[in-house]
């Protein structure tokens, strides 16, 4: 199965209690697909977060490849 790594920003990375981690996906696994098994109270609640694969935007449809590394971007806030 491949290996791919993810990598958190702002709350979800305080939420895992790291910057980033291998992780084994399943052939044919989706951007949306891990980030509803890694954090499934987030996305039950209709946390909205952009997902970035190898340093570009993808869709929550894209699917995952031996070597990706998959980034989790929820909101930021300023002001």
């Amino acid at each position: 199965m491949p290996v791919v790594t993810l990598r958190y920003f702002a709350t979800l990375r305080e939420s895992r209690g790291v910057e980033s981690e291998p992780f084994t996906v399943a052939e044919g696994e989706t951007a949306a697909s891990v980030y509803a098994k890694l954090f499934p109270r987030e996305h039950a609640g209709g946390l909205r977060v952009a997902f970035a694969v190898n340093r570009s935007y993808v869709p929550p449809g894209e699917v995952l490849v031996e070597g990706d590394e998959l980034c989790f971007l929820p909101p930021l806030g300023g002001g």
